[in-house]
């Protein structure tokens, strides 16, 4: 299953690009769909930025990214580089001392602010002094009104974007006015992207909600609902590789993942997540492999008695198909998480224990028991020890998913 955006240039004076809109789409028609605005920027985060990141879609310019009242107080953009996006106030919020606060409150973590469709409404002059660009639809306003509308907001210094530039002469009568970046069908039109969506099984999303009502977080319980779904779990990776945590260290399993972020910051994980959650995406073969070498290589840690390893093991393994899960080369994806340096080189194809174990996983599975019993030698493991594991770890993922379809 794909997921659509669209980025549409923002340029200068010069009419260099120097940041993107992006622009939710559902689908190859590149039209906006018919939804709550919220969803669609949670669609954007989730399938975009949680997946490979924004920075891939714009060349690693800005990303200006619209919000609308509930995303902005629910501080969904401040798990985001503040120095790479810029935050867009929907034309239309109802106006609230909670979304002031929360502009303040992104403002001071360094995040840039828009007022989008600005219509030079008085209203708005309480939240100016913690926004840096204000973006005005040229096409709905005549000359002579903006021009009187910039004469009245000079005082506070903005930076002015027009959008929906359609002509040379509207550029060039622009500038004049004092805008210095521009937007509109005169520099370019929306350009179709389409990305590989990591799906997430609805009853895990179901189960993560109910744990996440609780007063206080069950980090077992929600451990296991992780364990059971790999684009859950590469999306809490994501999550954490924010700049909001700082990378301060390497995540070594699940529950140290879910401990990491603490309570707050995981509700406001599964918020965006359920939100952006449409559809049952039904498990494929790619999810059941990947269920099936997490369990086998847990097994095989616990088996050599390595007290370290089992939830690396797990991690390892379940994150082993991830480059089949985003249609991604592994070594893109692997910069990206902020994972254990062992589990990386696992995932890379680069000699230790863990890897060892994906390749033992990866033998049985393809029932290549002469190679599966070469490497078990290295491991010090009998013969009967990995196929035990190879049955179990088999039965648990299938289990697993029929779960999952009973739903």
């Amino acid at each position: 299953m794909y997921s659509y955006v669209a980025r549409q240039p923002i340029i200068d004076e010069k009419q260099n690009v120097i940041a993107y809109e992006l622009l939710f789409r559902d689908g190859e028609s590149n039209h906006f769909p018919n939804i709550d605005p919220n969803q669609a920027t949670s669609n954007i985060l989730t399938n975009n930025h949680l997946a490979l990141g924004v920075e891939e879609i714009t060349a690693g310019l800005s990303a200006y990214i619209n919000f609308h009242a509930d995303t902005l107080i629910r501080k969904f953009p401040s798990f985001l580089d503040p120095k790479k996006i810029v935050v867009e106030i929907l034309e239309g919020v109802p106006i609230s001392d909670e979304l002031l606060a929360a502009c303040e409150t992104l403002k001071s973590q360094g995040f840039t602010l828009a007022l989008d469709d600005h219509d030079f409404d008085p209203k708005w002059d309480k939240f100016l002094p913690y926004v840096d660009i204000i973006k005005v639809d040229v096409l709905s306003l005549s000359l002579i009104e903006i021009s009187k509308y910039v004469n009245r907001i000079k005082p506070f210094n903005k930076v002015l974007l027009a959008e929906k530039v359609e002509t040379l002469q509207q550029f060039e009568q622009l500038k004049r006015l004092g805008f210095t970046l521009f937007q509109g069908y005169f520099f370019a039109k929306p350009e179709m992207l389409k990305r590989w969506k990591i799906d997430t099984i609805k009853s895990n999303m179901l189960a993560l909600i109910q744990q996440s009502s609780h007063a206080q977080l069950n980090f077992a319980a929600i451990s296991d609902i992780f364990s059971a779904d790999v684009g859950l779990t590469y999306k809490l990776l994501r999550f954490i590789n924010s700049p909001v945590y700082g990378r301060s260290q390497d995540i070594t399993s699940l529950k140290h993942a879910l401990t990491y972020i603490g309570e707050v910051e995981l509700k406001k994980f599964i918020a965006l997540l359920a939100l952006s959650d449409l559809a049952a995406a039904k498990p494929s073969e790619i999810m059941r492999l990947s269920l099936y070498r997490a369990k086998f290589c847990e097994f095989i840690a616990n088996y050599r008695k390595d007290l370290e390893n089992p939830p690396k093991a797990f991690l390892t393994g379940m994150l082993s198909l991830i480059d089949g899960v985003l249609d991604q080369d592994i070594k893109d994806v692997v910069d990206i998480l902020p994972i254990d340096n062992e589990i990386k080189e696992a995932l890379l194809g680069q000699q230790n224990d863990l890897s060892e174990y994906i390749r033992l996983a990866i033998s049985a599975e393809q029932r290549d028991w002469q190679q599966a019993e070469q490497i078990a030698n290295k491991l010090s493991l009998e013969p009967e020890t990995y196929a035990d594991c190879h049955i179990e770890a088999l039965k648990w993922a299938d289990e697993m998913l029929a779960n999952h379809q009973a739903d």
